[in-house]
Formats: C-alpha cells, structure tokens, sequence
C-alpha cells in the first residue's frame, strides 16, 4: 500500500513524534455508512489534499508548532475492536502531550477518540458538527453505527454534548435531546436568527472535544459526503461558529470525518484538508 503523506509535509517537514504539538490519527473505518459510500477513502484524501494548503493562513504558520502524521489506524475485523485501536493511539498522543487530530473515516471513529479522554478522568465537553443528531439507540440494529455515535458518547461518558448544524434527525432522537436536555443551535434557527452572542451554554466545559461531520457543510461547499443534506452551514459560518466555541477554552482533540471523496473534484477533499488546518490553528488561541 502506498505510504500516507505526512500533513502539509511538502511545504513544512514532519515533527518528530516526541515535540509535534499535533498528532494526525488517520482512521479508515467504514463499516455502517447507509447511503454513499467511500468514507474509508477520507483520511487519505485529506493528507493528499494537505499538500497543497498554503501554510501561512493569514496570521500565522500553525504547522510551525509542528505536525506529526501516524500510520493508518487498522480497521480490520469488528468495529469493537478497532474502536479500541483508536482509543490506544489516541490516548497515546494525549499522554505524549499532542493533540489528537482524528481523520475519519465514519462518524463512529469518534467514540474511540471519546473514550480515550473519557479515560484521563477530566472534565471535557463535546462539541458536535453535524446535520444529523447521531442520537439513535440503534441503526440497521447495528448500537455502533455512524448514526448512534452521540448517543454512546452521552450514555458512556456522560459529558456534555452541544449540537451545531443539525438538520435530519427522527423522532426518537428528537425525543432523546428533549429527555437528556442536549442542548443545540439547528441549521434552520441559524439561517432564520443568525448566529447568537452566545454560543455555548453558561457553564460548559473549557476543555472541549471537537467533531465536525462535513455534512455539517452545506452540499454547495461539501459535496463529498456520504449524506449530504441541504440548508448547512456555509465555510465563513462554520469558521465563525468554530471561533466562537473555542474562545477561551482548550481544544483537547478533534476530528474531521464523513469525508467521501470524488475523484472528479478535489473540492470536498481540499475543503476538508483546510477545515482540519483552520481548527488546528484554533487550538493556539483558547
């Protein structure tokens, strides 16, 4: 299989993995995508997709604090077991003092990043991107499908979850926000009210975790995803969004994920590859 290239590294060379500030966990898992397939492609695509950011994004140079690219997480067999690789590699760059930067892959790869903060004892938020809540019990009868992923983070965690983006959801997992009281700022109230003075409820954590599904992106901006829902949010939007949730508060990893390139348009892959930069840079300025 040919080599993953490192973040960015044809401009600003890799960082050893004992100084990097950032660790890239490349995550292929594609096992319960429902609609468009190719999610397995994602982490690839990004990091081919990296070379050709500018490093410099109009402040700074945030690869300067250093990048760090690991091997792709293997995936193969159960999705209980490589949710538990995901975990390893993820509480191994925390104790090694990077951030984690998890490259999806489907939206179920963000449990096992979850759990391994979980893990530290720590009291952390999630801040979820997304048009769908991800809040069913189950999908396909499948309790570890991409459209579970936050209702696992909430029943086995415990910590707090704010939606931003949502657009398609059932009644049930309706149902689930109103019983859990998961609070959330909907696609359509942004576009009737515009973005509110405040984001994050009073008293969330100041240590977040960040997981941004591209659909969140309008299907104009993200095209390349496995379900592309239309009314998202727009790129200087989410960027505003993103600014707000991280001012003043410590981004302790993140991930990008549902990325289903199409090898007609690099648009989708680049877009992503330049939303994993942007955040990275967001992680400096809490």
């Amino acid at each position: 299989m040919k080599r993953l290239p490192g973040f960015l590294e044809c401009d600003v060379p890799a960082a050893p993995r004992e100084t990097a500030r950032f660790e890239i966990i490349p995550a292929p898992f594609e096992k319960s995508v429902s609609y468009g397939h190719g999610a397995a492609k994602g982490p690839r695509a990004i990091l081919e997709a990296s070379q050709q950011l500018e490093p410099f994004d109009g402040v700074g140079v945030p690869a300067h604090a250093g990048i760090y690219t690991g091997p792709a997480v293997d995936c193969r067999g159960s999705a209980a077991a490589a949710l538990g690789r995901i975990q390893a590699r993820t509480a191994a760059a925390r104790a090694g003092g990077r951030i984690p930067v998890l490259l999806g892959g489907e939206h179920t790869v963000t449990l096992g990043a979850i759990r391994a903060l979980a893990a530290t004892g720590g009291s952390f938020g999630v801040v979820q991107f997304d048009a769908h809540a991800d809040l069913r019990d189950r999908y396909e009868d499948n309790p570890l499908s991409h459209a579970c992923v936050m209702r696992r983070v909430v029943e086995e965690t415990g910590a707090p979850v704010f939606q931003i983006g949502c657009r398609a959801y059932c009644e049930e997992e309706a149902a689930y926000r109103k019983r859990k009281g998961i609070p959330f700022l909907d696609a359509e109230t942004l576009a009737l009210t515009g973005m509110p003075r405040r984001v994050l409820p009073a008293g969330f954590p100041k240590t977040i975790y960040i997981t941004f599904d591209v659909d969140a992106l309008d299907p104009a901006v993200m095209p390349g995803t496995g379900t592309p829902v239309p009314g998202g949010l727009f790129w200087y939007e989410a960027l505003r969004l993103l600014r707000a949730v991280s001012a003043g508060r410590r981004i302790a990893g993140f991930d990008v994920v549902e990325l289903a390139p199409q090898a007609a348009s690099p648009i989708s892959a680049f877009t992503a590859a330049r939303l994993v930069y942007a955040i990275m840079a967001l992680c400096s300025k809490g």
